[in-house]
């Protein structure tokens, strides 16, 4: 249940799909001169070294950012090019934030940030990591977070659910505990992360999503298996109350991700 673990897929093609978007959205949201709440239901190590044994094992990071940087697919002034330089010149040219590291390198002091994370040799990276920065910590189970915590103060802000669905019945789940948090804080940034697998076994839970919230935007890529025989094809985000500018990034990165060969 608590075997996953992130830094053997770090920077991959799925990480800058996610995170791409994530930055958007933050840099849409702190552009605002007005305090919000950033809340994290599985938020991993928050730090990754991409010249470590376990990224250099399964290669996943050269098919991932280092590739699509040398592609140019983010000018300097992207919110994603900041956060990852800033966590470079931080922490040295090899190193890979997670969200967690990559919205607290975009957050300011006006912000909160709420971090859950259950696995114990994870969380305890994860309070390492992000102590500079300050913020909340809790070693539970994020769902049991994201009902337990909302609505936040300050009201605006965004919540990323990013499970590592080892939990089969996390599919079931989510689209349940997203419809009680968005009852209870109808304002916030709701963001689900999910793979695509070979098994498709993610399509009922967004069909599920899209049924319930109409107006929400799912967005999907679709890439070539990290190796043979590696179930993830895709990558997926859900998110409900969009910001501006949101959708034209999702665009623009479903254009760049379908040249991919």
């Amino acid at each position: 249940m608590l075997s996953y673990q992130h830094g053997y897929h770090a920077g991959n093609l799925a990480d800058v799909h996610k995170h791409a978007l994530l930055a958007t959205m933050l840099g849409y949201l702190t552009a605002k001169d007005k305090p919000l709440s950033y809340i994290e239901t599985h938020a991993g190590r928050g730090l990754y070294a991409l010249d470590s044994e376990a990224a250099q094992k399964t290669g996943e990071a050269a098919q991932g950012i280092a590739r699509v940087q040398k592609l140019g697919w983010f000018a300097p002034d992207h919110p994603y090019s900041r956060a990852l330089a800033q966590t470079r010149a931080d922490h040295g040219p090899n190193a890979y934030p997670g969200s967690p590291l990559l919205a607290a390198q975009l957050l300011r002091r006006i912000d909160n940030i709420h971090l859950a994370e259950l696995h114990p040799q994870e969380f305890a990276a994860l309070r390492e990591t992000m102590a500079p920065h300050g913020g909340i910590f809790r070693q539970i189970d994020g769902l049991e977070l994201a009902l337990a915590i909302t609505p936040p103060t300050p009201r605006r802000g965004l919540m990323l659910i990013d499970p590592s669905y080892e939990v089969k019945s996390d599919y079931d789940q989510i689209p349940k505990v997203i419809g009680q948090v968005a009852r209870k804080w109808n304002v916030g940034i709701i963001a689900l992360w999910y793979p695509i697998l070979t098994s498709a076994a993610h399509l009922p839970m967004t069909a599920t999503l899209s049924r319930t919230h109409p107006g929400a935007l799912l967005h999907e890529v679709r890439f070539a298996p990290a190796r043979e025989g590696h179930g993830m094809i895709g990558s997926g985000l859900f998110v409900l109350n969009p910001p501006w500018g949101l959708t034209d990034e999702a665009r623009r990165l479903g254009q760049l991700f379908a040249r991919l060969p």
